[in-house]
């Protein structure tokens, strides 16, 4: 076989598996280990490949890092009364709020890998086989013996509103900054990194790290005010903050009364190295910070039936429109787009809009299928 066709076949096997070991290629293609590497630095210096995670520049994806879980939703059929039994409704879905994110980017049409632990267990094999048929790519997720996959477990009252959710998620503290070593290839060809802080505090603080080394958009969401103290002290190699205002006032340490203390907020942890703040605000809608001005965007009205799962997919529309507008990375934009799709969220009962698709968000407000 002709030289250039081994490179074309080699070329193509990366292509299938971005992921697959110079030894894999040998193997596969009859060659010598050292013949492959020759190959794979021809296709690096004619810029089909970009560096060693054999990134191709045309399929660059949004790595979202963290949890992944079981969600279940216990909806009251009447006004909760505390301490004794309420008659409910029962779901399960797949959530968490790293693979919520990626499964609202896979259905925008975005390339997107997930980065998460699972236990050995079926609901981990159910969320992976799901992912997988969204195109999400999870080969690069942590399985771990010996432990359950994590759950969600949400109480809503009557009217869809959160009451108290309880959740099981600690073997997310076992992706620890060697789970991110491990894959800086796949995290330094990525065009954006968003991460929950599911994660353990110095996992966030190795991507940041990461983000700084190269050059690559990091996008941080809050879970929790608990969960605040896994943000690290330095924030530098953020691009991008979102949280809510309890949230925020657990990062400073301060209550934070009007409109004049989260503008103050704001500023205060992007002196911490987080280049951009986004508040989110419920129903009140969210301020940004654009520039040396901090935005008030409102939240459009909407009739509530499910609030889960709408602040990540507000998170998820952002993370698209950094990487759609790659260059400008209009902010504002950005929320208008995050707001719509938190309100079209808002409005079903799915923890994901299945009426997404690849122009779903190509306008600043479009239109998406109610089916």
């Amino acid at each position: 076989m002709t030289e250039p066709s081994k490179k074309q076949q080699l070329y193509e096997a990366i292509r299938a598996n971005p992921f697959i070991s110079q030894q894999e290629l040998a193997n596969q293609l009859g060659l010598s280990r050292s013949a492959v590497a020759g190959y794979i630095a021809g296709l690096i210096r004619e810029r089909k490949l970009l560096g060693r995670a054999y990134v191709l520049p045309d399929h660059r994806p949004v790595v979202c890092v963290g949890a992944a879980n079981l969600d279940r939703k216990l909806r009251s059929t009447d006004t909760i009364a505390l301490r004794t039994s309420n008659p409910a409704s029962q779901s399960e879905s797949f959530g968490g709020v790293a693979r919520n994110i990626a499964e609202n980017l896979a259905r925008l049409g975005t390339t997107v890998a997930l980065l998460t632990a699972i236990g050995a267990d079926s609901s981990g094999a159910a969320l992976l086989d799901h992912a997988d048929s969204l195109g999400i790519d999870v080969r690069g997720a942590l399985r771990l013996d010996g432990c359950c996959s994590g759950t969600y477990t949400a109480v809503l009252d009557r009217d869809g509103e959160m009451v108290v959710a309880l959740a099981d998620m600690a073997l997310y503290d076992r992706m620890e900054p060697a789970f991110v070593d491990a894959r800086q290839a796949q995290l330094a060809g990525a065009a954006l990194v968003v991460a929950d802080l599911n994660l353990p505090r110095d996992t966030v603080a190795a991507l940041a790290h990461q983000a700084r080394r190269n050059a690559t958009p990091l996008v941080l969401v809050a879970v929790s005010e608990p969960k605040m103290a896994r943000l690290p002290d330095d924030l530098s190699g953020v691009r991008l903050l979102i949280l809510n205002a309890g949230e925020l006032a657990a990062r400073v340490g301060r209550p934070l009364v009007d409109d004049a203390a989260l503008a103050e907020a704001i500023r205060a942890v992007q002196a911490q190295g987080a280049q951009d703040l986004i508040v989110t605000r419920g129903a009140r809608g969210v301020l940004v910070s654009a520039g040396d001005a901090i935005v008030d965007l409102p939240a459009p009205a909407v009739d509530v039936v499910d609030v889960t799962g709408a602040g990540d997919a507000f998170a998820a529309a952002v993370c698209w429109s950094l990487v759609q507008d790659a260059g400008t990375e209009d902010l504002v934009l950005a929320c208008r787009r995050g707001l719509h799709l938190s309100a079209l969220t808002l409005g079903v009962p799915e923890t994901v809009h299945p009426g997404l698709g690849p122009d779903s968000l190509a306008t600043e407000s479009p239109p998406i299928s109610q089916d």
